[in-house]
């Protein structure tokens, strides 16, 4: 029914999971998850029963008001426009602007080339692959949010940018990129993961945690 709780199809260390984590949990939402394991079983996302929820075989994927949805931003914008609370896009059609053009730059332009899938197909130089592409889209990112950023990526107010910039911010320490070239995306990273939303939700204590990356 419409009025039971949405149901995310997610993995504890997947970005894209990790987005829509955050998001419910600025908004106030209670979610059910049903863990994905994207390394076990060959990958669970590979499955038929999977598939039926998402062609593209990769998570998220939400249950929610009767539909099933996949793509972390549209997630983001539908949960946005049809729950109160705290607005994930600015009223301002410039900041929004803003905010999207900082989501799309991490969803479209960094985060698809270092994803597992890709990464599973590239051989040894893993590691250097995903540093390259992580440092380049930071490359461009520091300065637009030299000019966007007030406490957070676009002014002052928490948005789905911010929802975006964590998790790559986590993936980029995870590949060892050095992250005082990037002294702005690092400063709001560290003052985001202040915040409950972005500590609740974090990959280190979700219910499919492996024990050993447990905090």
């Amino acid at each position: 029914s419409a009025s039971s709780a949405p149901i995310l199809h997610g993995y504890f260390r997947s970005s894209c999971s990790w987005r829509v984590r955050i998001a419910f949990a600025l908004k106030g939402i209670e979610f059910d998850q049903v863990p994905v394991n994207l390394i076990k079983d060959g990958g669970q996302q590979y499955s038929e029963q999977y598939k039926t929820l998402n062609p593209m075989q990769q998570v998220p994927a939400v249950e929610i008001d009767g539909v099933t949805l996949s793509q972390s931003l549209a997630v983001i914008q539908y949960i946005d426009e049809t729950r109160p609370g705290l607005r994930l896009l600015p009223a301002d059609p410039q900041k929004r602007a803003q905010v999207r053009m900082i989501s799309d730059i991490i969803a479209s332009g960094i985060q698809p080339l270092q994803n597992l899938y890709v990464i599973q197909k590239i051989g040894t130089e893993k590691v250097q692959w995903a540093q390259h592409f992580i440092n380049r889209g930071f490359q461009a990112l520091e300065p637009i949010l030299k000019q966007t950023a007030g406490k957070y990526c676009v002014g002052d107010e928490v948005s789905m940018a911010d929802i975006c910039l964590v998790p790559q911010v986590y993936n980029a320490e995870r590949f060892k990129v050095d992250m005082d070239q990037f002294p702005t995306i690092k400063r709001l990273n560290q003052t985001l993961l202040e915040i409950e939303a972005f500590n609740t939700t974090h990959p280190s204590c979700q219910p499919d945690t492996p024990a050993d990356l447990q905090k």
